[in-house]
């Protein structure tokens, strides 16, 4: 659709044992039982979209800067930030402030999609926050039910009880404006939101987040990540986004694929 561009913000690198990425990255053998773990680094962004009807359109939103003290210890050993890119100063790289932006869409409520919803408190961008109706129902439910505030990957402070911030949940696959469409992604949660950008030049880009984290797990065959919450769901949704990659004769971007990003533009270069 012409007048939609987005940018592609660089937000730093998580590591982490592969393990967690994809299935039996290193199996034993008769002759080595017990072979080390593969530690890998792996991208982290954001999207802003430029839309001609809805203004500026921000896709995830990454870590905390406060990650050190708000993240458990546990999960700052299993996934450390080791590369600290601050979107705040991304977004002022472009000349912009989160005033700037008019809505947010976090793919999934993980540390690293979801731990700068604080930034856009009170903002026209705060108040409309749209996350997943699956994804919501879950991740505040785990994180209210027991003693610890803090499950697996989900960090209550990241998304629960912020001033100023107003989620809208969506609980079907949407378009929500011309040239700029929503998927729910069951598998790595219970509702990853996919985003589909179509553009004049580029063509029809699928951004699929952490719902399908790199071309080792789209295959083919599907290859299903050690992190995961529905492996048949996980199965299903590849095959979903190999519709829609056929549909729109779409390229899609991973969420977590080094070897893809490295080739990808980042802001101030956009796409178009």
């Amino acid at each position: 659709m012409s007048g939609i561009r987005f940018y592609i913000l660089d937000l730093g690198i998580i590591e982490c044992d592969e393990v967690w990425l994809v299935t039996a990255p290193r199996p034993g053998t008769v002759e080595n039982k017990t072979p080390p773990a593969n530690w890998v680094a792996l991208p982290t962004y954001a999207v802003l979209v430029e839309h001609p009807t809805l203004g500026r359109v921000l896709y995830d939103c990454g870590c905390s800067p406060e990650w050190r003290t708000r993240w458990p210890k546990s999960l700052q050993s299993v996934f450390p930030w080791t590369k600290e890119v601050a979107l705040k100063d991304r977004l002022a790289e472009l000349g912009l402030k989160p005033d700037d932006i008019d809505l947010l869409v976090v793919s999934h409520l993980h540390m690293d999609h979801a731990g700068n919803i604080d930034l856009f408190s009170g903002t026209k961008a705060g108040r409309n926050v749209i996350v997943s109706k699956p994804e919501a129902m879950y991740a505040f439910y785990v994180t209210n039910i027991g003693p610890d505030p803090n499950v697996g990957a989900y960090v209550k402070a990241d998304f629960s009880n912020i001033p100023g911030i107003v989620y809208q949940p969506v609980a079907q696959d949407m378009e929500i404006a011309k040239g700029l469409e929503l998927f729910i992604q069951p598998g790595h949660t219970p509702g990853v939101l996919g985003m589909i950008v179509h553009t004049e030049n580029t063509g029809t880009v699928i951004f699929t987040s952490d719902g399908i984290y790199s071309s080792k797990n789209y295959g083919p065959p599907p290859n299903v990540p050690g992190l995961c919450y529905d492996s048949q769901g996980f199965i299903s949704n590849v095959e979903k986004v190999r519709l829609l990659q056929r549909k729109y004769n779409a390229q899609v971007f991973f969420g977590h694929d080094p070897a893809q990003y490295e080739g990808l533009r980042k802001a101030p270069q956009f796409y178009d």
